[in-house]
């Protein structure tokens, strides 16, 4: 048996979800895709949403939307996959790194203030885990510096700030439906916002660049009449994905509820354990627990992952610094240093947690976990 780090939860209700589109008329640009956005909107508490390819995708058009462009610097988290920091060089602008907090591991605002420059333009905190940034302090600093926010909701879908959902918050949010976040469609993605122009932006982007709403348009010649405004991206999604989507959502909280569940679970397991340091919930947060991150000594790290991975144990490691990379280190970061991100990454292990993982599974991880760590520290 292999237990992996994570994975979908698809039952006979989304399956019928889906084959049922697949006999509709519209297999993709159809009626299913608004519908998606309007329940994910209406759960989150938005005006608007745009669904897309992919939460990488949703992260580009945010940042077009948002006007970034070269010279721009946009700060965000070491500790993310690398997409927090792509879609600001695909824009033609500059990463900036802001270090970590030691006991959420979500960016650190003192630190992002820290980093602002007369060039900085936004902001992107990353919900990392699934558990949302300290959103108060990171809106009056950007307020105060006339910075835009875009959070990285990619992990946090039905997390909570301050009893308010994720977002709905900032300027702009984005959402990931990759198969092992909260909720999936194979692949795709999510931007929501309250605000009607960067709306108006995001489906431009979305779509080629291309409108055909009246209000939009220079003229029209007639129904069939369109125009390109924009460089836009084919970054559309499709009716099949949309549909599960919509499924997924039903089941949305019911999925956070069993990630809670677990997730507590494991916390009493390690509790007592001086070796093991389990992840700190902000008391203003409430997490979507997409990972689970535990860490151990820096020395008998790789040991305890090459052990539980030959246990059949799907542990993995999230995430390598985003300015470690070989692209980045080749292109001027070979000098950046997050301190707390790197002694975090280097104890750093994630273990399995998903909606259908049993009790005995995570009772299994427990005792492997620290039968291992016990026996390495004892040499």
């Amino acid at each position: 048996m292999f237990i992996p780090y994570g994975k979908q939860s698809v039952d006979e209700e989304d399956i019928q979800a889906v084959v049922d589109v697949l006999r509709s008329d519209y297999l993709t640009t159809g009626p299913k895709v608004a519908e998606f956005e309007q329940v994910v909107a209406d759960y989150v508490g938005a005006k608007y949403a745009v669904a897309v390819s992919n939460g990488t995708a949703a992260l580009h058009i945010a940042c077009l939307a948002a006007g970034i462009g070269h010279g721009d610097e946009v700060i965000t988290s070491p500790i993310t996959f690398a997409a927090s920091a792509n879609c600001v060089l695909y824009c033609g602008g500059t990463p900036v790194f802001a270090d970590i907090k030691k006991d959420t591991y979500n960016i650190d605002p003192e630190e992002i203030e820290r980093k602002i420059t007369p060039r900085t333009k936004a902001i992107i905190p990353v919900h990392y885990t699934g558990q949302p940034c300290e959103m108060n302090a990171i809106t009056k600093i950007a307020k105060r510096h006339n910075l835009i926010v875009i959070e990285d909701g990619a992990q946090v879908l039905s997390g909570e700030y301050k009893g308010r959902k994720v977002g709905s918050i900032s300027d702009v949010t984005t959402f990931s439906f990759h198969p092992v976040k909260p909720v999936t469609t194979g692949e795709g993605g999510m931007v929501t916002t309250n605000d009607k122009r960067l709306y108006d932006r995001l489906r431009l982007y979305h779509t080629h660049g291309i409108t055909r709403e009246n209000e939009l348009l220079e003229k029209n010649d007639g129904p069939w009449y369109y125009e390109q405004l924009e460089l836009g991206y084919n970054y559309r999604i499709t009716d099949i994905q949309c549909a599960l989507g919509i499924s997924q959502m039903k089941k949305l909280d019911s999925f956070a509820e069993c990630r809670r569940r677990l997730a507590s679970r494991y916390d009493k397991g390690f509790a007592e354990n001086p070796h093991i340091v389990i992840p700190y919930q902000h008391p203003d947060c409430l997490s979507s627990y997409h990972l689970y991150m535990i860490q151990v000594p820096a020395v008998i790290r790789r040991k305890v992952f090459g052990e539980l991975r030959n246990a059949g144990i799907g542990v993995n490691v999230h995430y390598i610094p985003v300015y470690k990379h070989p692209y980045y280190r080749a292109h001027g970061y070979q000098d950046a240093y997050c301190p707390n991100a790197e002694e975090f990454y280097n104890r750093a292990i994630t273990l399995p947690l998903y909606a259908d993982m049993t009790e005995e599974q995570v009772d299994f991880v427990i005792a492997k976990t620290t039968q291992i760590i016990d026996r390495e520290l004892k040499g």
